[in-house]
């Protein structure tokens, strides 16, 4: 009994780990994408109906994806952060979304989150930005500190003449980030506070280039090194792993050859040995 259990689960584990399965849940994911977009729409109530149908149904196909993995990975499944979050979002999506549940309808669309885990490539990007958070951070430490001295600057000399913009710290520092995104920051603001303070494009004009042009530039340096850094590792990962094969295959043909060897000597020796005589028949009659 337990062979055939074993047999199972691995012809299982065979299933979930093949190509086709793979493509057939990214189809179903970008199915339920298309669905969720369409049920926006003001459609008519047949459609929708149909609609409501396909999703619970692309739903169930879901929690029996992830039951067959529980199934053939037992305890390994819960080793990757990506299947735990395959069974967090396919949990939410089977609670009803009644009563004190009705906002669990609106994070159904997390499942579009699920192509992370099922495209490699899109998991390796993920990855790699989860590698460059440390670095971020500190930059988003500087970003805040000259965030928080333009604010305070700005407050002080601008909020007489344009409270509306630089009335407080925190309009301030609203107006300083619609600066930074470049969002009509000239027209909007620049311009009309240069008409009652003419030198105050000596504010603007560094700290748009320490904000948009320096710091922000710097998060694009990090991210892209964390993914260099991340197909290094890769590459030097399967650079290790063919060397260890081939190690082991040279290993292997040492230990032929010495078999050969030692099989070689024996039927040497055994050649080298003189044949036996045949002790001669006696005859019966005598």
């Amino acid at each position: 009994m337990s062979d055939t259990r074993t047999g199972l689960r691995g012809r299982l584990d065979a299933l979930v780990e093949s190509a086709p399965f793979r493509h057939f849940i990214t189809g179903l994911i970008l199915l339920n994408a298309v669905i969720l977009g369409l049920e926006t729409y003001p459609l008519p109530a047949p459609f929708m109906g149909a609609l409501m149908i396909a999703d619970t149904i692309i739903v169930y196909l879901f929690a029996i994806e992830i039951l067959l993995k529980l199934y053939a990975w037992r305890g390994k499944f819960f080793r990757s952060g990506w299947n735990w979050f395959d069974l967090v979002v396919v949990t939410i999506s089977l609670i009803p979304a009644a009563g004190p549940f009705a906002v669990l309808r609106a994070l159904r669309v997390l499942r579009l989150f699920r192509l992370f885990s099922v495209v490699p490539e899109m998991r390796r990007v993920v990855m790699a930005l989860g590698r460059a958070i440390p670095g971020m951070g500190s930059i988003m430490m500087v970003l805040c500190l000259i965030f928080y001295v333009g604010a305070v600057m700005s407050a002080k000399l601008f909020s007489d003449t344009h409270p509306e913009f630089f009335g407080d710290l925190g309009a301030a520092a609203f107006t300083l980030f619609q600066v930074m995104t470049l969002e009509s920051w000239s027209m909007g603001v620049a311009r009309p506070v240069i008409s009652e303070h003419p030198l105050a494009w000596m504010f603007f004009v560094p700290f748009i280039i320490l904000t948009s042009f320096a710091v922000l530039n710097m998060f694009i340096a990090v991210i892209v090194d964390s993914l260099q850094a991340k197909h290094f590792d890769e590459e030097t990962e399967r650079q290790n792993k063919a060397t260890d094969e081939r190690t082991l295959l040279l290993e292997e043909v040492r230990s032929m050859k010495a078999e050969m060897a030692e099989l070689k000597a024996v039927v040497l020796a055994a050649q080298a040995q003189p044949p036996r005589k045949r002790p001669k028949a006696t005859d019966s009659s005598e």
